[in-house]
């Protein structure tokens, strides 16, 4: 996970509030709504990756106590 993760799920986020405003200013219902669900996955797959770098850490933290770090 990491950095280029949080980076695109940014890029993935922006884009899907661009199409929203897009939709906006030209009144397509549809356009904003996909915006609106590019978001939506966006933050859900930050979400993710927030949850499995805890559980990396985690594990970490177990390993070195069990190796004496």
């Amino acid at each position: 996970m990491g950095t280029t993760d949080d980076a695109k799920n940014k890029a993935e986020e922006l884009k899907g509030r661009g199409k929203e405003a897009a939709g906006s200013l030209t009144d397509d219902q549809s356009l904003k709504n996909e915006g609106k669900g590019d978001q939506a996955h966006a933050q859900g797959k930050q979400k993710i990756t927030e949850a499995a770098d805890a559980v990396k850490g985690k594990i970490d933290d177990v390993k070195d106590k069990l190796t004496g770090h």
